[in-house]
């Protein structure tokens, strides 16, 4: 069965060609706006329509979504916690320990061979497509489009700022001051290859924090970024001389965890087709909560 999305015309829009309603606001390539002529995959007010012919206020138009030939990776049983799904997207809680996708030497149990499978169950072909990226030992929330389309307008989100991910981090010691922002570049570590540090010849990297409790000798945080940088909270938490607990990268292992205490706990965009807002958000991990009821006691 064909899937169709639906865009109306706003007044703003009017008088615009369909062709470059598609290509300025919707941003299809040429490419595709070719492939969907061709499989008359153009509709609007529910006829087929030339790209010439121009929109008005109040018009429907239906776009064929371009169906996956392939999951992308190899489905593989295993879990798959969904905080939020439509058919534009999905939102999963992705444990610690584990992979968003494959990388390296590592081609099978990552979430993304779990998600494909979960498709697979539901009879749906659909490349995996992760909108960013979390550490292996890093839990909470990640974002996932079901189509190329979609992933182009989240990955437009996440570049402009309104693709807002929230992080919450234990931490060694007491920060000051209790709120602030560390901005430090951020590059290659020269003689770690896997490793990255605060490098002035770096990309800029911009963190911001909150103390949201204080221990005797610790600090939960929640944490914002205005930009993605590879290990970018680990690195400038470490920078700044308050490395997250059970970091055994940029800090030191602990007896309280297995891994670290960094959870991605919440994330907020405005949906990509639809005028509303999505909002996610992760429980925390029981790892995660004995560390801090080890610390309360």
């Amino acid at each position: 069965m064909k899937s169709y999305i639906t865009y109306p015309i706003v007044e703003e829009h009017e008088g615009l060609t369909v062709e470059v309603y598609l290509k300025q606001i919707l941003e299809y390539s040429g490419r595709k706006i070719q492939k969907l002529t061709r499989q008359k995959g153009i509709v609007l007010n529910k006829k087929p329509v030339f790209l010439q012919k121009r929109v008005k206020t109040g018009d429907i138009l239906r776009v064929l979504t371009l169906e996956d030939s392939s999951y992308g990776v190899e489905p593989e049983q295993g879990l798959v916690d969904v905080l939020y799904e439509d058919k534009y997207l999905i939102v999963l809680n992705k444990p610690s320990g584990l992979l968003v996708h494959p990388a390296g030497q590592t081609s099978r149990g990552t979430l993304s061979n779990y998600l494909a499978h979960y498709y697979q169950q539901q009879g749906v072909v659909c490349t995996t497509r992760p909108i960013h990226r979390l550490d292996r030992e890093t839990s909470g929330c990640v974002l996932f489009a079901k189509d190329s389309h979609t992933q182009a307008q989240l990955d437009k989100g996440l570049k402009e700022g309104t693709l807002k991910r929230t992080y919450q981090a234990v931490v060694h010691g007491i920060i000051h001051p209790s709120s602030g922002t560390i901005i430090a570049p951020i590059g290659p570590h020269l003689t770690k290859p896997n490793r990255r540090a605060v490098n002035q010849k770096g990309d800029e990297a911009i963190t911001h924090y909150t103390t949201l409790q204080s221990f005797s000798e610790a600090s939960l945080l929640e944490l914002s970024l205005d930009t993605g940088r590879t290990h970018q909270i680990r690195v400038h938490l470490s920078h700044s001389g308050h490395p997250i607990i059970g970091d055994r990268m940029y800090g030191k292992g602990s007896t309280l965890i297995a891994g670290q205490t960094l959870h991605a706990v919440s994330l907020e965009f405005p949906h990509p087709v639809e005028q509303r807002k999505i909002t996610a958000v992760a429980p925390f991990p029981i790892s995660f909560l004995r560390v801090l009821e080890s610390l309360s006691n």
